[in-house]
């Protein structure tokens, strides 16, 4: 029986305890982009504070406080090993706002690689295609594709070879209909890049930034990401 787990409604989320966690690899490989997601959200939401102490460790937060995160990773981390926090990721957030602006795409054909981490959580599914819907972008699913998805091979980094992820990560590139795929998590960005697809990553779609493929080996991603955790 599929568990599903719920994010914290928009209306219960207390502002004076709001904050913004854009997670550590978009920090390492996009760092103008959080400022740019912070400036949007406090624009069009209200005032979210910022907070960049990574998930594994302790949040240093009141009770009551939400982290709305891009990372399914941090969604469950969060939610799961610190008492009294609650999570939403940001595009259920973005797409709760009326008349937010966002740029128009029209003519884009995609796929959506849907993470592995919020495979339990359909209402970030629900959100990611509104706010593509309303960037005028079309969505061709495959049929691994929300509560079904399965990971892009990078979760298995460091307990199989690294041939086995790679081709594991052929395996899920493959599965995707179109050649642009739709992805929230950075690791998506490399594996989608490695498996002949062209990455698109949805912050840049909501900024209308060009989306950069990613050139890194399994190992020096994670070295990177390794870095970023112990400062932060």
């Amino acid at each position: 029986m599929t568990s599903f787990r719920e994010s914290i409604s928009i209306d219960r989320i207390d502002m004076e305890k709001c904050y913004f966690n854009p997670g550590c690899a978009m920090s390492a490989y996009k760092p103008e982009v959080p400022a740019l997601l912070w400036q949007l959200l406090k624009a069009s939401f209200g005032d979210v504070k910022f907070h960049d102490i990574c998930c594994r460790h302790e949040p240093h937060l009141p009770a009551g406080s939400t982290i709305i995160n891009n990372c399914a990773g941090c969604d469950r981390r969060f939610r799961s090993l610190y008492s009294g926090i609650n999570t939403i990721s940001i595009w259920e957030v973005l797409d709760s706002i009326a008349g937010l602006r966002l740029p128009d795409h029209s003519g884009l054909k995609v796929s959506v690689h849907d993470s592995c981490g919020y495979r339990h959580k359909p209402q970030v599914h629900a959100a990611i295609r509104s706010l593509l819907r309303k960037m005028n972008v079309e969505i061709i699913e495959c049929e691994f594709s929300g509560t079904r998805s399965v990971c892009c091979g990078d979760n298995f980094y460091g307990y199989v070879p690294n041939e086995v992820v790679e081709a594991r990560i052929h395996e899920r590139a493959h599965q995707f209909p179109c050649e642009n795929v739709v992805v929230t998590c950075i690791g998506c960005v490399r594996a989608m890049t490695v498996g002949g697809k062209n990455p698109l990553y949805l912050p840049d779609l909501l900024l209308n930034r060009v989306s950069e493929p990613m050139p890194d080996t399994l190992d020096e991603y994670h070295r990177k990401l390794a870095a970023y955790i112990d400062m932060h």
